[in-house]
């Protein structure tokens, strides 16, 4: 008779102690050349994160141009004065770097991320895109071409489309803000390699521009490094440059942009308010969040568990630009799509439960759950060093102290649910919407009017 198999049972693990946490503070330092550096060590990071930032800001395109600073911030990776654009991809990959890149309207971002151990070579590669930039007529006549490409596409996507229209309605239309980020067709069309290498000229240097490093930087000589490929970028000095202020029209009101036979209408309700320089934003944060941040706020439990209307229904603030003057502004928002034949009922309940909001509050068990959700949550999102570089970017890029991150999570578990509904009302005043509906105007169009929230206007999709 065969004895019974036994069978080893392992230690369960036990959790351990929590630690305190807080978003990482950089060095500051700057090279020769003027760029600005912040650092950021992180044990274990193996993968280097690197943000560059340009003062290269979509207001500052020349007139007709728009978007021609988005084919500059492509063109980057599309060959230098050492290696053609084929030359440089694979570069990249040999050193199994990824090279992203954008403009907005505060400047140029472009994003490295590469493993620490080929940091060297990756930097180089970065120093000589900023430093020479090919431009090649035929590399820009490509991008162009598949900017023009684009154009449709974001047209036929309704939320897209809605985000278009909305900043048509918001802004003056002598404000770059009034107009698509990337250009139109009539003025993507025009820009050539001539129009790429003047802008690059005129508004790229390494005095007006900052790099962020995070990563696992033990063992590097990080000064060294930058001194020899990022130091060898030269330029003009930096010169000031004058910042519109932003100003917006947000009178009470709704847009439909008709889509015949459209199943579901694209709602986006719009606003311009404070930015990150404001003492309100911690509330406003806060407050946004209890309304529409997660699947368990009080826009998703009321369209979306309640009624059925949507799959989601989202409240969130982006900042647009950001200045310690008081002449940023950040979008607060609320978007989703709904069924066709239930967007007036849809509009209906969103208005009640914003009427609600202002006549009851925010309980406190809705103030507790955005705290958990927003500050309990706050080590893992910043796990990579990916995160960590585009926060302290984010923070350069609107004139925020170093420390505003850390500072934030610490305003957010001390905020109250008082503060934190008088702001969220602040934020989305009723008769202070902008809606735009991108939809089957034949379906929605009485409805709406109907609701009495504003003036409505139809405009073809």
């Amino acid at each position: 008779m065969t004895e019974a198999a036994t069978m080893e049972f392992h230690p369960q693990p036990q959790a351990g102690h929590p630690r305190p946490w807080a978003f990482p503070a950089p060095g500051r330092g700057t090279l020769d050349n003027g760029l600005t550096v912040l650092r950021c060590h992180r044990p274990g990071q193996q993968v280097v994160a690197v943000e560059i930032l340009l003062d290269s800001p979509l207001d500052a395109e020349p007139a007709g141009l728009d978007g021609v600073a988005t084919i500059m911030a492509r063109a980057f990776s599309e060959g230098t004065d050492k290696h053609s654009a084929e030359e440089f991809a694979a570069e990249l990959e040999r050193c199994g770097a990824t090279l992203d890149s954008h403009a907005d309207h505060p400047g140029v971002r472009l994003s490295l991320e590469v493993p620490v151990s080929r940091l060297a070579k990756a930097l180089g590669l970065l120093a000589d895109a900023l430093r020479a930039p090919a431009f090649a007529d035929s590399e820009i006549e490509r991008l162009v071409r598949n900017r023009l490409d684009e154009i449709p596409h974001e047209t036929a996507n309704p939320a897209r489309r809605a985000a278009k229209e909305l900043s048509k309605e918001l802004f003056p239309a002598d404000s770059r803000m009034s107009r698509p980020r990337q250009g139109t067709e009539e003025t993507v069309s025009g820009i050539d390699s001539a129009a790429v290498r003047a802008f690059y000229e005129k508004h790229v240097r390494p005095a007006t521009a900052t790099v962020v490093v995070v990563g696992d930087l033990s063992g590097t000589d990080l000064d060294a490094l930058l001194a020899d490929t990022l130091g060898t970028w030269t330029g003009s000095p930096a010169e000031a440059r004058p910042v519109p202020p932003v100003t917006a029209d947000d009178t009470g009101r709704v847009v439909i942009v008709d889509r015949p036979g459209a199943v579901q209408t694209q709602l986006l309700i719009g606003r311009i308010g404070p930015d990150r320089h404001d003492r309100v934003w911690p509330a406003q944060v806060l407050g946004t969040y209890c309304l529409g941040g997660t699947l368990t706020s009080r826009l998703d439990r009321v369209l979306r568990e309640e009624k059925g209307y949507t799959y989601g229904v989202r409240a969130f603030g982006q900042v647009l630009r950001s200045a310690p003057d008081g002449t940023g502004a950040a979008m607060l928002a609320i978007s989703g799509s709904v069924d066709t034949p239930n967007t007036g009922p849809a509009l209906d309940d969103l208005w009640k439960v914003l009427r609600t909001l202002a006549a009851e509050g925010l309980t406190d068990a809705e103030r507790d759950a955005a705290v958990h959700n927003l500050v309990g949550v706050a080590p893992l999102k910043y796990e990579t060093a990916a995160a960590v570089a585009g926060t302290l970017a984010d923070q350069v890029e609107q004139h925020l102290p170093d420390d505003f991150q850390a500072q934030l999570y610490q305003q957010l578990a001390a905020t109250g649910t008082v503060e934190a509904t008088a702001a969220a009302v602040s934020a989305f005043p009723m008769d202070r919407l902008v809606t735009v509906l991108v939809g089957d105007a034949s379906q929605i169009e009485e409805p709406v009017r109907a609701l009495g929230i504003g003036e409505v206007t139809v405009v073809t999709g």
